[in-house]
């Protein structure tokens, strides 16, 4: 399996790096893809419902289990 991989995106009109491994960048493509919304419009609609959460957890883990509970619903 090959490491993280570091990527810029732009949410709300600023650049922010996310690091995840290509697994996820490839659910994550093919979900905005699937969703037809660009890349930076999901990353800034998972970071949205991120910031609502009591428990904040960074943006890399928010897209993880976001990517996951899409998978099993």
């Amino acid at each position: 399996m090959a490491g993280p991989v570091k990527r810029s995106v732009n949410i709300a009109g600023h650049s922010t790096s996310i690091t995840l491994e290509p697994v996820f960048w490839d659910a994550l493509v093919r979900a905005a893809g699937e969703e037809s919304v660009p890349l930076n419009a999901l990353v800034a609609r998972i970071d949205a419902e991120r910031v609502q959460d009591d428990d904040l957890p960074n943006l890399a883990s928010a897209i993880r289990v976001w990517l996951f509970r899409r998978a099993v619903s």
